[in-house]
């Protein structure tokens, strides 16, 4: 078995093209620059994980909506700091046919232009709060950075939940909520680790008062946003004219949240995260073949009890509830065969050969721990019993080892640009993530290759020291900050 060290991506973006291609999860070839096809064996996953989102969004009281694609102009003109977000981002429809729009309408790059619009019918009374509702869609955002399959691309695939409620307290619990469910799918059913960050206010969501980001670290030491949460209190109620009454039939503006886990982003960020040379790896919920097997064929062994052997076992797994395939392809060697599901991450590799079928024996390849075993024929089956349920758990672990090995605590600014160099996550002291402070964190995007602030940890009360100070401008330090290289 080769060592976890030996099997660690070394050029991180080279990996990720080349995997894209030879897992066939991913085509860019469409002749729409930034608009990707994803290929079924990268969408039967995604649909599981749309799947799991959906049920723990339903059993927070969320309820499911669908709005219009299309989002006119006079929407995004409401809310002035979101339309400045915004508007060099958006995708807009000007004309059907030959003739033009009257007023032109964006392709959604976000949605609480919409979703308010329609608040403003569905809410009279205090008695109608909270409303919680979801819609899946994608989205168009024309980025101007170089786009990258599932990482960042121009079309992508996500969930957004939008709440309203009658104080600004609810709606904190709400984004406190949020961060249990990224927890609960991110890190518990998808094995991918993160922090997360209180954004500065120079990083905030357009129209927020507040916005909270899940970060994880890639194998090349950058870092990754994937599900986000914002704060909007009233924001965009005033804006839109969302009122209702309350039990003293007096009008007020309710307090809202959006949350955007973005279900092809997080996918990249997974395959990435649990890759090795290999290929990729997934939790085992989640492969759309979660058990191969692999008959071996040899000149002068009878090919047909192999296959009888074979076609049995994957049956029984099958009455198990397993996705099970058989490889066939007796034009290809076994070594050709076995990296084919090694690249594409399937869970388990049964091999059946013709010693096999005579000592009534299987071996098998678990692609978690990349390990090969023997065993008699009727273990198989609670050995894989075992192999499902620890499965997941073992990638996850896996993936936090190496996600705490990414982050350092710096005490200078000097060794703050060492640790970057060095594809690190820096602990430092900073002075504010408040405005004020966003001078010291051009300094340090200017003397760095572009390293971001990330923001204060929301799962830790970390307090700096009554004599620290801002590792940039040697101001007293509020609080401490986690710097990491450019973000996708």
């Amino acid at each position: 078995m080769a060592s976890s060290k030996e099997l660690e991506i070394e050029n991180f973006n080279e990996w990720f093209n080349d995997i894209i291609y030879k897992a066939e999860l991913a085509d860019i070839r469409y002749n729409i620059k930034g608009l990707v096809v994803f290929r079924p064996w990268s969408v039967f996953s995604m649909s599981k994980m749309f799947q799991m989102y959906e049920a723990i969004l339903n059993n927070t009281g969320h309820q499911q909506v669908m709005l219009p694609t299309l989002i006119p102009e006079e929407n995004f003109l409401k809310e002035q700091e979101h339309v400045e977000g915004f508007t060099p981002e958006v995708f807009w429809v000007t004309e059907h046919g030959t003739e033009k729009f009257e007023e032109k309408y964006a392709l959604r790059p976000t949605s609480e232009t919409a979703f308010y619009f329609m608040f403003k019918y569905w809410l009279s009374s205090y008695k109608d709060l909270p409303i919680k509702t979801y819609q899946r869609a994608n989205v168009f955002r024309y980025e101007t950075k170089a786009t990258k399959p599932f990482l960042r691309s121009r079309e992508f695939y996500w969930y957004e939940a939008h709440n309203l409620f009658e104080t600004f307290e609810d709606s904190y619990q709400q984004v406190l909520q949020d961060m249990e469910i990224t927890e609960d799918m991110l890190h518990q059913e998808f094995g991918v680790p993160f922090i997360f960050f209180k954004r500065p206010q120079w990083d905030k969501f357009a129209g927020a008062i507040d916005t909270f980001g899940a970060d994880t670290i890639l194998p090349n030491g950058k870092l990754l946003q994937l599900p986000s949460t914002h704060l909007l209190g009233q924001t965009f109620t005033k804006s839109f004219d969302v009122k209702y009454k309350n039990a003293n039939e007096e009008e007020q503006y309710p307090f809202g949240t959006c949350y955007g886990p973005c279900i092809s982003r997080i996918y990249g960020g997974m395959i990435s995260i649990h890759g090795d040379k290999l290929g990729i790896r997934m939790p085992f919920s989640l492969a759309p073949t979660q058990i191969i097997i692999v008959p071996l064929y040899f000149v002068g062994e009878d090919i047909e009890v192999i296959e009888q052997t074979c076609l049995s076992i994957a049956e029984d797994l099958d009455k198990l509830g397993y996705r099970v395939k058989i490889d066939d392809h007796k034009e290809k060697k076994p070594k050709e065969r076995f990296e084919v599901h090694e690249t594409k991450g399937v869970p388990l590799r049964i091999e059946i050969g013709p010693k096999d079928v005579k000592a009534n024996t299987v071996t098998i390849y678990r692609r978690d721990l990349n390990l090969k075993e023997n065993l008699e024929t009727p273990d198989l089956f609670d050995k894989v019993d075992d192999i499902a349920e620890e499965y997941t758990q073992n990638i996850r672990e896996q993936a936090d080892t190496a996600f705490l090995s990414k982050i350092v605590s710096v005490d200078t600014y000097d060794e703050l640009k060492e640790q970057l160099l060095e594809k690190k996550v820096a602990r430092v002291t900073f002075c504010s993530i408040e405005m004020d402070g966003k001078p010291c964190a051009d300094e340090i995007k200017a003397d760095t290759s572009g390293a971001e602030i990330r923001g204060i940890r929301m799962d830790l009360e970390e307090k700096p020291a009554e004599e620290d100070v801002c590792i940039v401008c040697g101001r007293k330090a509020k609080q401490f900050v986690y710097v990491g290289n450019k973000s996708y």
